[in-house]
């Protein structure tokens, strides 16, 4: 073969790989022009376009004096664009580390990973990671050692953090967030609507140093910080209140406790606390089981306290008057045609008086009150007095309790709905019934919120009181009121709750606990509700303390009553309490209707 053919061969082959390879290239950048423009286009405006969250500032949560409870603190948030970290600028990233507590290994670990997969509708497409989080939260002056650093594309964020002053302090009503904000429970999330307030966004260009180009700024919404909630609590009130809880849970170490402080005659909270409690700057180590609220999620049998519902209703409708006397000795009576056991007493009371029966807390004597009074009455009263439904307060977490319907009852519901027993009632719900009492008769909704407000105080919303019912005539109230000052002497089963120069009107409650299916002796619920002054209540003051320990039965008279006592000599001083003195409960500033003396329930 000549060599002339042969470089002929060679000519014609180079010329061949040449327009291959010319084809190829040509071929590639119609791909990546027509094809793969707009993908590539977005990769390219997302290195350099900057799209930022602007946080609004949470609402404050105030005292009804405008004392904080839960405030917003501002903080740094400190991230990374791995689009501008290069290899030379790893030998910083040991020192980044060092200043806010981060591995430098993880550091670097998200500083390189440089773009995600996202599965979409399309297909799977690739986008650049512009932000990774390093640091939830530095100080300006660590951050001002950051920036020293010189770390391209290392910079912070201005957000908001949550912080409670009181820490413990009303931990139940406050509620908390989550890490991400998320309100959980309590007022943060009951009124998350107006704390919460609205993010705005900003979208700017940056050049390679992660300068930002005002120029080329497409959209800058400005937040719209949250507005702030303040409650009816009174901080002094508050502290007072977990103070005696406290002393409750080193005495006795119950399982639990409550105290519930409230004005009858706008159904305002003054005070909410349980035992145990939980510290809201770290409630993510705190056990569930102590973040409950269980003055309005816990049932229990309220015991003697509810007797006052059926000679309420008894004196409402006329069926009894104060002057009657009920043989408290007899042990059986007839009813529709059968024979019913009467629950027993402490001991032989006699004959007693309307007076005498909640003075003693005859079991018997209420039991013959109901009655009288009959099932369908005694289901209506009780309904009415507020058991077996939710009070509405708005807190989360709230159970109706559990009253039966009258179809529903046994042969012996009768003989123990009137003493508390087959009744199921949460705190407030107890509470809430004395404090109708104390109120001449109308039932008014618990309430925690007193108002919204905007960042200069100025009143958005205001939450006046509700009457929701009258449930008894003034002149029925009134007689209870005066019947349960017996209770709170020393021949009452209240003595420990008296208070020098004041009259003070009140009922104890003590049940046993149901322990595998039977009521046992040795388990108590010990509780005492009441008002004061008499004449002229100012405020209403319960204790509740479950399975205290010590030797004996944990009497209401024993544990709750010595703190309503020492709760109501402090009130006194704080909130100029003096003997009979009027405060207008029904007119005073609008604060609760006036309401006929019918029935309307």
């Amino acid at each position: 073969m000549s060599s002339a053919f042969i470089s002929s061969i060679r000519y014609w082959t180079v010329l061949l790989s040449i327009s291959l390879m010319f084809s190829g290239l040509m071929g590639r950048l119609v791909y990546l022009q027509a094809v793969k423009h707009e993908e590539y286009s977005k990769i390219a405006n997302g290195n350099r376009k900057s799209s930022l969250t602007l946080s609004a500032r949470r609402g404050n949560i105030l005292d009804s004096r405008g004392n904080p409870l839960a405030v917003t603190q501002p903080r740094i948030e400190l991230g990374v664009d791995p689009q501008l970290i290069e290899e030379e600028d790893y030998p910083k990233i040991i020192e980044l580390a060092a200043l806010i507590g981060v591995d430098a290994n993880i550091i670097k670990e998200k500083a390189s990973k440089k773009t995600r997969i996202i599965n979409g509708d399309n297909g799977r497409k690739i986008k650049p990671i512009r932000w990774v989080k390093l640091a939830d939260s530095i100080g300006e002056d660590v951050y001002e050692n950051v920036k020293k650093l010189k770390i391209p594309g290392v910079y912070g964020n201005r957000n908001y953090t949550r912080m409670y002053p009181g820490g413990h302090l009303a931990s139940h009503v406050l509620g908390f967030l989550q890490k991400d904000g998320t309100p959980v429970t309590g007022v943060e999330r009951y009124m998350d609507y107006y704390l919460s307030g609205q993010d705005g966004w900003k979208e700017t260009e940056r050049d390679g140093k992660r300068r930002e180009l005002l120029q080329f700024e497409t959209q800058n919404v400005s937040p719209q910080d949250g507005l702030n909630v303040q409650l009816t609590l009174d901080l002094f009130i508050q502290n007072l209140v977990e103070e005696q809880i406290n002393e409750i849970g080193e005495i006795y170490s119950p399982s639990s406790a409550t105290i519930i402080v409230s004005e009858p005659n706008t159904g305002y909270i003054l005070a909410m606390s349980n035992y145990p409690n939980f510290d809201l700057n770290s409630s993510g180590k705190a056990a569930i089981a102590t973040m409950r609220n269980r003055a309005i999620t816990d049932v229990m049998e309220p015991g003697s306290t509810f007797k006052l519902i059926p000679i309420s209703a008894a004196l409402n409708e006329k069926i009894v008057t104060v002057e009657n006397r009920f043989d408290c000795n007899i042990r059986s009576v007839s009813y529709r045609g059968r024979t019913l056991k009467l629950p027993s007493d402490h001991r032989n009371y006699g004959e007693l008086t309307l007076g005498g029966i909640l003075k003693k807390s005859s079991n018997r004597g209420a039991a013959c009150i109901g009655i009288r009074l009959g099932e369908k009455s005694l289901y209506e009263y009780a309904r009415a007095f507020g058991y077996g439904q939710k009070t509405g307060i708005g807190l989360t977490g709230e159970v109706s309790g559990i009253v039966h319907p009258v179809e529903k009852w046994d042969s012996l519901t009768i003989t123990r709905f009137p003493i508390g027993y087959a009744v199921g009632a949460t705190p407030i719900q107890i509470h809430n019934a004395m404090a109708t009492v104390a109120n001449y008769g109308i039932l008014m909704q618990p309430q925690v919120i007193r108002q919204i407000t905007d960042s200069k105080g100025k009143s958005i919303i205001s939450f006046r009181p509700k009457a929701k019912r009258r449930v008894v005539s003034v002149d029925t109230s009134k007689k209870i009121g005066e019947m349960l000052t017996g209770v709170v002497t020393p021949e009452g089963t209240a003595g420990r709750a008296s208070l020098e120069g004041f009259s003070i009107s009140g009922k104890t409650g003590t049940t046993r606990k149901i322990v595998n299916g039977s009521y046992t002796s040795e388990k108590h619920t010990g509780s005492f509700s009441g008002f004061f002054p008499t004449q002229r209540p100012r405020v209403v003051i319960s204790v509740f303390v479950d399975e205290p320990k010590l030797d004996g039965p944990g009497y209401g008279g024993r544990v709750a009553a010595p703190v309503f006592r020492n709760i109501a000599s402090e009130l006194v001083k704080h909130m100029g309490i003096r003997p009979g003195q009027d405060n207008g409960r029904l007119a005073s500033k609008g604060n609760s209707p006036r309401m006929s003396n019918s029935r309307t329930w």
